[in-house]
């Protein structure tokens, strides 16, 4: 009797067995087996006797790409959908696959050059510290000033659209914007903002850095689960979701927490610097060189988010991780904090959106300028924006 592996009879033609395809394919028979019971994979014929399988020569370019995207890291279940998408779908699919992987990998970074800096200062503090010194339990010095941020915020519907997707929230220990997407959109912007009152107004006094990191976490967690709950009554709840910035006030540092293409800015010393990062296929592709900040904005292509808060299930042409990023912020006397959707940053030249946020005397006649500044732009979308100043309380 033939073994599998072996070659096919002549009866069947150009199809060759399981061990040759596994050498023309670089997978191994016990992978191609895993792939055909997974449907990821399917032999052209299976014997009905003994159940040997032979595969078509022509599947041979489908099994390397299956073993490219293995190697790469991609999910079996995320690399079924490539697989059935044409060169060019498939393409912006593992774009936007490695591109989130980039992104959680600058998160992961980024904390643990925090925990570097940190753990460093730590120890430079101990390594000073006389042996008879008192643990006061104090969180900073003597002589530090207190101090308190005043705010404002505001959304609009814009000129194009006919429903507020947008929300944003401006209080003495939260600030926060959301851009909400899909036919629960409005649902889960709403929700993710009302997940973070609770954590940021629930706190008396200033949080060590590393309970603030794990309150941040925990905060993040609560939104995903409150929109993953707002957006579940929807027809198609895996295309709902929404983006989220937002700041928690401890009363000495910013706690920031991140997804999404909504924006968070700081004025300080007459420049504005853009402290988040966009979870976006565009700004991969900035990021990558294969688009300028400037092509950037001409980009015709899907405002495709690489990262959000929405469904259980999340099809190619939404987020594919909801994960979002915390870190920490430290502030100063006099630093003004604009966060906003991308209604505002997408449509109003950074000139122009700097220009706004200098000139407004307080942060109520700055989100207004904001908000016509988008207007005037055409208001092709809904506007959320914030604007905080971190004032020395009296």
């Amino acid at each position: 009797m033939e073994r599998e592996g072996r070659a096919v009879g002549a009866a069947s033609g150009e199809l060759v067995t399981i061990g040759e395809f596994a050498r023309l394919s670089r997978l191994s028979a016990k992978a191609l087996r895993r792939y055909d019971e997974l449907g990821l994979l399917r032999p052209a014929l299976v014997d009905p006797v003994n159940g040997y399988r032979y595969y078509d020569p022509g599947q041979v370019e489908g099994a390397r790409l299956v073993a490219w995207l293995r190697r790469i890291g991609m999910p079996l279940n995320r690399i079924g959908r490539v697989v059935a998408l044409d060169a060019g779908a498939a393409a912006v699919e593992i774009r936007a696959y490695w591109a989130r992987v980039e992104a959680e990998t600058a998160a992961r970074r980024d904390l643990a050059m925090y925990l570097v800096d940190h753990l460093s200062a730590e120890g430079r503090t101990m390594s000073r510290m006389p042996d008879n010194a008192e643990n006061t339990g104090s969180s900073g010095s003597a002589g530090a000033v207190a101090l308190a941020i005043r705010c404002a915020a505001l959304t609009d519907i814009g000129v194009v659209r006919t429903a507020n997707q947008d929300a944003a929230f401006a209080g003495p220990r939260l600030l926060a914007v959301a851009d909400g997407f899909g036919e629960g959109g409005a649902e889960a912007s709403a929700a993710a903002i009302e997940a973070l009152k609770p954590s940021a107004w629930g706190r008396d006094g200033a949080l060590s850095a590393a309970d603030l990191l794990n309150a941040l976490e925990d905060t993040a967690d609560s939104a995903a689960r409150a929109v993953r709950d707002a957006v579940a009554p929807c027809a198609a709840p895996d295309g709902s979701g929404t983006t989220l910035t937002a700041m928690l006030w401890t009363g000495s540092r910013l706690g920031l927490v991140h997804i999404g293409d909504s924006r968070a800015y700081l004025l300080r010393g007459g420049e504005l610097f853009r402290i988040t990062h966009d979870h976006s296929l565009v700004q991969s592709m900035i990021d990558d060189g294969s688009l300028s900040p400037e092509e950037a904005s001409s980009h015709p292509g899907p405002a495709l988010l690489l990262k959000a808060l929405a469904g259980e299930a999340r099809p190619a042409s939404v987020a594919v991780a909801c994960r979002a990023d915390v870190r920490l912020q430290e502030v100063l006397a006099g630093d003004r904090y604009l966060l906003c959707s991308d209604g505002l940053s997408a449509v109003v030249d950074a000139a122009d959106l700097r220009a706004a946020v200098v000139a407004a005397d307080d942060p109520q006649e700055a989100v207004r300028r904001l908000a016509g500044l988008a207007r005037e732009a055409g208001g092709p979308d809904n506007v959320a924006c914030v604007v905080a100043d971190v004032v020395v309380e009296e």
